[in-house]
């Protein structure tokens, strides 16, 4: 079998699909590649950012599940998602950028040889921006290039995600010997796993602690993070050696956009296989992405009951014009 070949996308809970369109479309300039609902939850939305042209490896994606409460951040929990940049000079554009428009963050530091920059969204999602400059392995996606960042500054992908564990002893085996990352890096409290062909697209960093309490899932914390495979026939790979070393699994899953297996590999850690395609390109315009409710064959035949279900949300941009927005 060919392997895992870097992060697909991850999915995170947000309390207002509103305010998540104008944070992400707004202040960190992804494009709405895709608006739809859960497959599992039809009166739920779900939101796909990602790039320019929806690449595997760049979405970030969001429910809106109605009522549920806010999450607490601890241990045993996909604790932070990374998103890449360009470069070291990216990451100073983020943080003028970042302070002008009233976005909490960390400021730049390093680990692992990269310099970074954390920021949390108004649901105290916890994010983290990484710099590409001599980075190396997967390609990273192509900037929004109708959105509000300068091509130079974008998001062009998702970065490693951040694993709080602490069990770290069984994760390190399990994400070695079930999952075949390698650990490169160690510092401190903090592990370096990379997988395929590396780099800032291909990378786990796990966290050991002990102290923080476990993490309550809510909205403000991550559901669960897709990690990329080439094919159907990969998938069927993933999905026998899986049961071959006794976890529990979804079984074949088909999103239409891409085909998935779900599966726990430690306490609430949910992790994703999903197929590079076919891709979220097939079923709207590309000047119109992400405007209009998209629905999978397998739903369509339930639109009227699902867009009576969930509240409407202007996502209309090919009639409006960006500039782009450089720091003074």
């Amino acid at each position: 079998m060919e392997g895992i070949r870097g992060l697909h996308h991850v999915t995170a809970i947000t309390s207002s699909a509103e305010k998540n369109y104008e944070f992400f479309t707004y202040v960190l300039g992804m494009r709405l590649i895709k608006k739809t609902v859960n497959q599992d939850d039809i009166q739920t939305y779900h939101l796909f950012f990602s790039d320019d042209e929806g690449n595997a490896g760049t979405d970030m994606t969001f429910f809106d599940f109605p009522g549920i409460p806010k999450g607490t951040h601890g241990t045993n929990e996909i604790a932070r998602t990374s998103f890449r940049v360009p470069s070291d000079e990216a990451l100073a554009y983020w943080e003028k950028r970042f302070d002008r428009k009233d976005v909490k963050h960390q400021g730049i530091y390093e680990r692992f040889g990269k310099k970074r920059l954390p920021f949390v969204d108004f649901d105290e999602q916890q994010y983290e921006l990484v710099s590409d400059e001599n980075n190396e392995g997967v390609p990273a996606g192509k900037p929004w290039k109708n959105g509000p960042v300068p091509d130079e500054y974008a998001i062009t992908g998702l970065g490693p995600i951040y694993v709080r564990i602490d069990n770290i002893d069984y994760f390190k085996e399990m994400m070695e010997r079930v999952l075949m990352f390698e650990e490169i890096g160690h510092d401190g409290s903090f592990h370096l796993f990379e997988v395929g062909e590396g780099g800032n697209g291909a990378q786990v960093i796990v966290e050991y602690n002990a102290v923080l309490p476990p993490a309550r899932q809510g909205f403000g914390t991550v559901h669960h993070s897709a990690f990329r495979v080439k094919d159907r026939e990969e998938l069927e790979a993933w999905i026998q050696r899986m049961a071959d070393f006794r976890f529990r699994t979804s079984g074949y899953v088909n999103r239409h956009y891409f085909e998935s297996l779900y599966s726990q590999v430690a306490p609430q850690i949910l992790f994703e296989f999903a197929t590079d395609g076919p891709g979220f390109m097939g079923d709207e315009p590309y000047e119109t992405l992400g405007e209009n409710l998209a629905l999978p064959p397998m739903l369509e035949p339930q639109r009227e009951q699902i867009e009576a279900s969930v509240r409407p949300i202007d996502t209309v941009r090919s009639t409006k014009a960006f500039e782009k927005e450089y720091n003074d």
